[in-house]
This record gives C-alpha cells, sequence and structure tokens, in this order.
C-alpha cells in the first residue's frame, strides 16, 4: 500500500501461487491500474476472501493485492539506469472461478490457473458476470462480516432483492456497477486505511439533510487483522447510492448546449448554487479551521512547490514560471499583513464530470474522493471553499475549448457559476481575488502536468490558462 505496511495472510499467499503469473499480465491492461508504463517487481496478497467458495460452480473471490513497481526516472537524470522501487499501491479485486468459462464470458477472462489451489480452474473478472455481481449485491443488503470483509447500510434505505446489474465501461480510477437503474455501486480499485471520502462526506451531508448528494444506501470495508496495517485502520472498498436515471453528466451537457449555440449560464449559476448549498452544509456537520498567516503561507509554498517540479518536467510550461509564482507571492503576503480565510471539507476535485443534471433540472454533487494520486490524509485536510471554485472555473475553461475555441463561452459561464455561489453563501468567490488567483493558477499547473504526462493533446488547454495567469493580476483574473 501507499501509505502504510500490510502484511499478507497465510491463506492469501497460498492463494496467490495460483494468480501470481496471471494477474501479471492481465492487470497493467487495466483503465484503473495506475502504475502502467513500469514493471510489476512484486505481488503480495493482503488478503483472500471467498464470497462464494471455489468450488462451487463458479466461485468468487475477494482480494486485497498489494503490486510494488520500479520507478522509472526520465532518461538522462541524475537517477537514469539506478533501480529505484516507488511505493506500493493495494487494489481491490474480484475475480469469478470456474473449471470453464461459457461463451458470454470470454472477453473478461484472465486467464487458467496451472499451480496452486486453483491449478485447473479459470479465472476471470467477476464484475462482467451477473450472478456473481448480484450476489454482491445481497451481501451489502445484509449488514455483518464476512472473513476480513464488513457489510453495512443504512437500514431506512429500501434495497430490493433480485435488482439487474450491469457494469458502467466510464469509469477510469475505479469501477461501478448499476442494479436495476435505482442503485449504483461505486468500487474503489486503490484502497488505502482510512475513511474513504467518496462514503464519508456523503454520510454526513446525508444525515444533515443535503439533497444535492446521494445518500450511501450501504458500503463495506476490510477490517484486516490487529497489525496488518500501520494504523490499524479498516480500509473503505465501495459505497452503494442511489443512481439517479436519466440524469445527465454536466461535462456532456455542456458541450452539447455549447455545440448547439445554447446558453450555458442559466446551468451555470445553478450549479453554483448547489455547490454552495453542499459548502454550507458540510461546514455545518464537520470541524471548520481558520488559516491564518503561518498555515497561509504554508499552503503558499507548496503551490510553489509543486510550481517548481511541474516546470522541470514540463518545459512548455518554464516561461510562465516567474509570472504564476506571483499569484502564490500575493497569498503569501496577505497571510503575513495579518488577513485569514476559514477552511473545511470540500469536494476536492470538482469540475463538470463531477456534476449531474436531473430530468427535472436539479443539480446533484457525486464522486467525494478527491484527486486519487494524492495521499489520503491530505485529501481529508480542511481546505478554503474557492478550492472548489477554482476547479469549477478552470473546467468551463475546458468546455469552451472543445472544438472551436470560445473564451467568451468560459467568462460567461465562469461569471454566472460565481453569482450563483453568492445566492446562496452570501459572498461572491470574487471578492477574494488573490485567493482565487492562487487556487486557479495551482490547479493550471497541475492540468499542464496532468496532460504532458497523460494526454498531450490536451496540453493547450491548461497552458492557454498558464498565459493568462501569468499575465493578470488579481483584479483581471477574477472576471
Amino acid at each position: 500500500m501507499s501509505e502504510a505496511v500490510i502484511r499478507p495472510s497465510a491463506h492469501a499467499t497460498a492463494l496467490l501461487a495460483s494468480l501470481d503469473p496471471l494477474l501479471r499480465e492481465w492487470l497493467p491492461r487495466q483503465r484503473w491500474f495506475a502504475g502502467k508504463g513500469r514493471p510489476i517487481s512484486d505481488l503480495e496478497a493482503v488478503s483472500a476472501t471467498e464470497l462464494l467458495p471455489h468450488g462451487s460452480p463458479s466461485g468468487l473471490l475477494h482480494l486485497l493485492l498489494r503490486v510494488r513497481q520500479p520507478l522509472v526516472p526520465a532518461q538522462g537524470s541524475a537517477f537514469d539506469g539506478i533501480a529505484a522501487e516507488r511505493p506500493a499501491d493495494c487494489y481491490q479485486l474480484l475475480l469469478g472461478v470456474r473449471r470453464t468459462l461459457p461463451p458470454h464470458l470470454a472477453s473478461a477472462l484472465i486467464g487458467h490457473a496451472t499451480a496452486g489451489p486453483l491449478a485447473g480452474s479459470t479465472v476471470y473478472d467477476a464484475l462482467h458476470d451477473r450472478h456473481l455481481t448480484g450476489l454482491l449485491l445481497e451481501r451489502l443488503r445484509i449488514p455483518g462480516r464476512h472473513g476480513v470483509l464488513r457489510f453495512e447500510r443504512d437500514m431506512r434505505a429500501e434495497i430490493p432483492s433480485g435488482l439487474a446489474p450491469r457494469l458502467l465501461t466510464t469509469e477510469q480510477s475505479n469501477s461501478s456497477l448499476v442494479y436495476g437503474d435505482t442503485f449504483i455501486l461505486k468500487l474503489f480499485r486503490r484502497v488505502v486505511p482510512g475513511v474513504n471520502p467518496d462514503l464519508e462526506l456523503p454520510l454526513h451531508l446525508a444525515r444533515h439533510g443535503c439533497a444535492r448528494v446521494p445518500a450511501p444506501a450501504a458500503w463495506f470495508l476490510a477490517d484486516l487483522p490487529a497489525g496488518a496495517t500501520a494504523t490499524d485502520e479498516s480500509c473503505g472498498l465501495g459505497v452503494l447510492q442511489p443512481y439517479l436515471a436519466g440524469a445527465e453528466d454536466g461535462w456532456e451537457l455542456a458541450l452539447r448546449m455549447r455545440d448547439k449555440g445554447e446558453s450555458f449560464t442559466g446551468e451555470a449559476r445553478a450549479l453554483g448554487r448547489a455547490t454552495a448549498e453542499v459548502h454550507t452544509a458540510l461546514a455545518a456537520a464537520l470541524p471548520t479551521v481558520t488559516l491564518g498567516r503561518a498555515q497561509v503561507e504554508l499552503a503558499a509554498d507548496a503551490m510553489a512547490e509543486r510550481l517548481t517540479a511541474a516546470a522541470q518536467a514540463v518545459p512548455a510550461l518554464r516561461p510562465y514560471a516567474p509570472g504564476l509564482l506571483t499569484a502564490f507571492e500575493a497569498l503569501a503576503d496577505l497571510g503575513g499583513e495579518g488577513q485569514s480565510w476559514t477552511a473545511q471539507r470540500v469536494h476536492g476535485d470538482l469540475h463538470l464530470g463531477q456534476c449531474l443534471r436531473s430530468p427535472d433540472g436539479e443539480w446533484s454533487l457525486i464522486d467525494f474522493e478527491g484527486e486519487p494520486a494524492r495521499p489520503l490524509a491530505e485529501r481529508r485536510l480542511p481546505q478554503p471553499p474557492v478550492r472548489d471554485v477554482a476547479g469549477m472555473l478552470r473546467s468551463f475553461d475546458y468546455a469552451a475549448s472543445h472544438g472551436t475555441w470560445a473564451p467568451e463561452w468560459a467568462d460567461e459561464c465562469r461569471a454566472a457559476y460565481c453569482r450563483g455561489y453568492a445566492d446562496v453563501s452570501g459572498r461572491d468567490p470574487r471578492m477574494d481575488p488573490v485567493l482565487l488567483r492562487a487556487h486557479e493558477t495551482d490547479k493550471a499547473v497541475y492540468e499542464v502536468l496532468y496532460e504532458a504526462r497523460h494526454r498531450p493533446d490536451w496540453l493547450p488547454v491548461p497552458l492557454a490558462a498558464v498565459r493568462r495567469l501569468a499575465q493578470d493580476g488579481p483584479a483581471d483574473d477574477a472576471h
């Protein structure tokens, strides 16, 4: 695991003798596998729970698997040629086990085990098997333990049995199953000890009556034996929430309306109101803190360090680094002058794709996991709400760049979103221009690094924002 040491059980180790060669080939091909481009140096089974024994016609095996991979340094760097290992990741797998695989499951094949306790069996991705994913829903309907797994639910939520499951193909960092267009089960692929914010925050919001976020109906965790993790905390594994049938993804809706020449400002303003409602509920549900001089300066220094690292990795960013740095220096200066801000729990990775509009026009916010690449402890820290606002403003820029660049469209949406936020919060985010500029700059720097590594064709989008943010002072940047 990336954040704690986990020791495997003897049962899990024995099963891995069957699975190791199959998973080494299969894992790198999965969309949610974070270590693409690096060889796997070691696999270690942390836990193995047979939800359905593999002696049955079709077995269901739940596996927590630690994956170690070497670092691959940039060619010509000081570490080029030196074997170094990055912190291990722990993945959640649900594996089906059969003697032979029926034709309709052929695409789910992982491989044929030739050694160990599963020798002679066919192993496949259980999420493609409706019988096995139906069994998983039944476990969620009935609270209790199964090996190291602990299943819990909100007893006020009605979860019918027999809902037909289907696997969604749009997830990347996780996997999701829809049951009868009534519930959606999100399975966390990379897991760490501690409460996953995608369960924690929706639970708190539901208890405080915030209807903008689907309330968890059931969830499950892994309680590993004492000493198995460095923190002895449970690992969050999945959450079942109402499925918003007919709802439209905010990103797709924005692109469709833009392409048809329709204004999105009304939706942007409504989305701003929804964001502020969620922030207000989170501030009421969980503690808030005041960011004084020391905290503000630390935050500004961290932003500056991320800028330095990104500029080293992406040469196209370097000409703008001095101008971008002024955004963080201005923030530190305000902190030094005694300016303080309130910080609270926030969404952490808010953009149009994390928002759904129902057929009746209401907006909901989803996916509170935060940026999965960041440590869990960091994702759970209180942050100024403007961090989420900055993420949404950047998302409008991305939508405006799709096809023909339309900066006026983005400006109108950004302004409408901020007005909607002020409708509920009583304060327009643009009234804190230094704070907003710093957070939007930090987000744009992150985007430059991400696009350079994963989607080079998209790199011009954040670079356009970088040029603006490097030149504009706070007053101009507020739009």
